[in-house]
């Protein structure tokens, strides 16, 4: 693989972090997001990371930067990630691209700006994603559980086949509902075509209810809104939310079983479907 330009110094840098000893840290903070407002979100895990080594939470470019109502501060000098050369082979009778090099692209770092301030998930954001109710069973599915600012008219949640979990709201029933998701997933249990989709969010959703009821937390579990989203969904397969939730009973009590158990000692798949 070739490096064009400014993409040497920045593999040099990669080694020189190797040999310091500072990769683990690193790597952690390129693995943490705050929000969808981090540019540097968007980057590969690999530019996340040069960001990290250089020292910055967050990376743009000086157009970008100004786009997002901040500028470069004088004197301040760029460091450079790393963007893909790309070439159009054929093979096959199919064209395809392929990477055969990176370029260096000149970003600098949000403490290396001012300007309009950003948002940012607060620490008492991350201290009450550390204290979710079963957020060890996400950890040992090995999900990210992260969060982002709340929109009008958004998701409150969003599941992220075998990624992770996005929560928009301070909400223990949007968590259940998505750790559910996640769960069911895990399972193969879950209906991945579109008309399966109505019955995974009834799964969801009765299945949130009842992990929180049984956590002792009933208000939280707030089974009034449950049954009204149940009954929004099953009317699109045309159902009442009684039959939508009979339906599905067996799928729900097994999704269940499944994360308390993983709770209680890391149950494997194989096990719970042996016990069905």
């Amino acid at each position: 693989m070739k490096f064009y330009g400014k993409a040497d110094e920045v593999a040099a840098r990669i080694v020189e972090a190797f040999k310091a000893g500072n990769v683990p840290a690193a790597l952690a903070q390129a693995y943490i997001s705050g929000c969808k407002d981090n540019h540097a979100k968007g980057y590969s895990l690999m530019n996340r990371f040069i960001v990290a080594i250089n020292g910055y939470t967050d990376a743009n470019g000086f157009q970008g930067w100004k786009n997002a109502g901040r500028n470069v501060k004088k004197g301040e000098k760029a460091f450079y990630i790393l963007a893909p050369i790309t070439s159009k082979i054929e093979a096959d009778g199919e064209k395809r691209y392929i990477v055969c090099g990176f370029k260096g692209v000149p970003v600098f770092g949000l403490e290396q700006t001012d300007g309009k301030e950003l948002p940012k998930v607060a620490e008492d954001v991350a201290q009450y994603i550390d204290a979710l109710p079963l957020i060890e069973v996400a950890k040992a599915w090995g999900l990210t559980v992260d969060a982002e600012n709340g929109k009008d008219g958004a998701a409150l949640g969003c599941y992220t086949f075998g990624k992770g979990i996005t929560l928009a709201v301070k909400n223990l029933s949007t968590w259940a509902h998505e750790l559910m998701h996640a769960a069911d997933d895990k399972l193969g249990t879950i209906g991945k075509k579109h008309g399966d989709y109505a019955f995974n969010e009834v799964v969801a959703e009765m299945g949130g209810a009842v992990l929180l009821t049984m956590l002792g937390k009933a208000n939280e579990a707030d089974t009034g809104g449950a049954y009204e989203y149940i009954t929004h969904w099953a009317a699109k397969v045309d159902k009442n939310a009684a039959d939508a939730c009979v339906a599905v009973l067996s799928r729900v009590c097994k999704v269940v079983d499944f994360i308390m158990q993983t709770a209680n000692g890391g149950a494997e798949v194989e096990e719970v479907e042996a016990a069905e």
